[in-house]
């Protein structure tokens, strides 16, 4: 029986795969992947398939789909919960067991579909929590040792929805590998979430930035939150047909960032300040000699906020076409029904082209493709 991509993603498009071989056991999944490495070939590594955007032509490949089960609970420090995660665990189950034994880190990654060995590859993030602050270590069946190896957390080089384990739309990653398991570290604090980082989280929750509350309650409200943006998985609603938010914040210069309109939302993420200057004693002449760089700091930008000032609305659609923005959130591009990958991937070119005409940037794609390209 063929097996269509389209089955196996949250988007709803794609065309058949080769061969299937849906991995339940580490062994399984890293004998499949071997083997295929051997013989020259690449497969395509899945997991809940939320953030993949696959060609209407299919896959002439095997296609993994990780299914590995288990959590396991490591030894570590008082106040501390470290635990061993197999990739193919759900992450919001993930979350959902973390909360449900208080333990905190993850509570506002809550909702996020797909699965626990995808986390770390674009370092997912959301409400003021990134996966950064709790990966210890991940097991990477590595391309090149062709084996599987502990890779710190400080070797992923993890940013703002990358690593390099990522591949950025269809390109080879840094570090080519496939995860198998996660090592993270979370806090047991009587139940009680981490600082609240994130200014719509907190005016949800009625408290000021850095509160801290139940954790079960901060889990519910963010996934109140998402589901009101249509970034909660549910069959019944097509706008959740997506492979969530499509476009990444761009990060820019301030200098660029203040050439928006003023009201454009902008959020530093490097520190404004010059670096502090030591000057021998012996060396001191009453004058502190004037810095040697150039200071040039970040800001990350709201997608979302480009997007609707280009003149693109929630449920937009091109002419004829079944792939349209989210009615609830412009930074999804969603199946409404039937859609194909080229329907989704023409939005999204468009997408691209209305805001760099309008405002000069121009929009990343977060999904990995797979025989697709903008």
């Amino acid at each position: 029986m063929t097996t269509l991509l389209s089955d196996l993603t949250t988007l709803r498009v794609g065309g058949p795969a080769e061969r299937l071989v849906q991995a339940t056991t580490r062994e399984t999944l890293v004998a499949t992947v071997l083997d295929d490495w051997a013989n020259g070939e690449e497969p395509l590594i899945l997991g809940g398939g939320s953030n993949t955007l696959a060609a209407d032509e299919g896959f002439d490949g095997t296609v993994v789909q990780v299914a590995t089960r288990g959590i396991e609970r490591l030894e570590s420090a008082p106040g501390r919960v470290r635990l061993r995660v197999e990739a193919g665990e759900s992450w919001d189950e993930l979350v959902a067991f973390a909360v449900g034994n208080g333990w905190s880190g993850i509570e506002a990654l809550t909702g996020i579909p797909g699965s626990s060995g995808a986390a770390p590859i674009q370092n997912i993030g959301a409400y003021g929590q990134e996966l950064e602050s709790v990966l210890v270590s991940v097991d990477l069946l590595d391309r090149d040792l062709l084996e599987v190896v502990r890779v710190p957390a400080a070797e992923l080089a993890l940013g703002y929805r990358t690593s390099v384990l990522k591949r950025h739309g269809g390109s080879v990653p840094e570090r080519d590998g496939v995860v198998v398991a996660i090592e993270l570290d979370l806090s047991d604090d009587a139940g009680l979430s981490a600082p609240i980082g994130y200014a719509q989280l907190a005016t949800a929750l009625g408290v000021e930035l850095g509160a801290r509350l139940p954790i079960a309650d901060v889990r519910r409200t963010v996934l109140g939150l998402r589901s009101s943006k249509g970034m909660v998985l549910d069959a019944a609603d097509p706008d959740t047909y997506s492979a969530g938010s499509f476009f990444t914040n761009p990060i820019v210069s301030e200098a660029f960032a203040r050439s928006l309109p003023a009201d454009a939302p902008r959020w530093p993420i490097t520190e404004d300040h010059e670096p502090d200057v030591v000057i021998p004693l012996e060396e001191w002449h009453g004058s502190v000699p004037a810095p040697s760089f150039e200071h040039d700091a970040q800001v990350k930008l709201s997608a979302a906020w480009l997007i609707e000032r280009s003149g693109i609305r929630r449920g937009f659609r091109l002419p004829g076409s079944r792939a349209g923005i989210s009615t609830k959130h412009t930074l999804a591009i969603t199946n409404t029904g039937g859609a194909t990958a080229d329907e989704i991937a023409a939005l999204a070119r468009f997408v691209q082209a209305r805001v760099a005409a309008e405002f000069g940037v121009v929009l990343q794609p977060e999904p990995v493709f797979v025989g697709v390209s903008l």
